[in-house]
């Protein structure tokens, strides 16, 4: 297919964008409908889901017709790398993008309206005024956190496409002091960093991961304190 019409690459982007989001939805709208004992509901969300996730994969194929596999054991060693290459660099990509620019935006983004006038004008209202900002400031602390774990992310692909093309493997080790040893959730990646703290959920900067109280929860997903794991870090080179 010829994509060199901007308009048409750009619907395309789009279409896949709205169907990959339709698909997210419409799962989550199944594990609503099942928690609630719609079975017949959540199946038929959850099927509706399958479908948009082959609309999604379809435009997908058109954006990126090199990274389509009609037989697999037709491809030489070589090829099969270069296209697994490819899908590494195009998740470093994303990652990059995400923990470069769209997290930090929308960081800044967030904390600027909570300080905007319209938001001040809301926070002399009632409980909507409170609610409201402590969804700003739910949303800054959270893209601040998702800027480290997409930086993460980017890491691990970077160096699996290294060791993909005959690079050596990183090592990493875990820190053996209390004070600077990260820890991270299996469960969503966010990385715990004594350092810093989590001053959003009252555990101050210099706190180590021993000492944060045993009821404190992921601040991105939720996930309990014995979901953590110590973090390896790279060792310098």
């Amino acid at each position: 297919m010829d994509l060199s019409n901007f308009t048409t690459l750009q619907n395309l982007e789009s279409a896949f964008g709205g169907e990959s989001m339709a698909n997210r939805k419409y799962l989550f709208f199944a594990a609503v409908a099942r928690k609630l004992g719609f079975a017949d509901l959540a199946k038929l969300f959850k099927e509706t889901a399958d479908q948009e996730t082959e609309h999604a994969f379809a435009h997908f194929e058109l954006l990126h017709p090199e990274l389509v596999v009609e037989d697999a054991a037709a491809l030489t060693d070589e090829q099969k790398r270069e296209i697994i290459s490819r899908c590494l660099s195009l998740a470093i990509a994303g990652e990059t993008y995400e923990y470069t620019t769209m997290y930090p935006e929308f960081a800044a983004a967030a904390e600027h309206d909570r300080d905007h006038p319209a938001a001040a004008e809301f926070l002399q209202q009632a409980q909507e005024s409170s609610d409201h900002a402590n969804t700003f400031r739910t949303a800054a602390h959270r893209f601040g956190l998702l800027k480290f774990i997409e930086n993460y992310h980017a890491d691990r692909y970077t160096e699996a496409l290294e060791v993909l093309n005959g690079g050596d493997a990183v090592t990493r080790v875990v820190s053996e002091d209390p004070q600077t040893q990260k820890w991270i959730c299996r469960q969503c990646s966010m990385i715990y960093d004594p350092v810093t703290g989590d001053p959003d959920s009252g555990i101050a900067p210099g706190t180590a991961f021993a000492d944060i109280p045993k009821d404190w929860h992921c601040p991105i997903c939720g996930a309990t304190k014995k979901t953590f794991k110590p973090l390896e870090e790279k060792v310098a080179a």
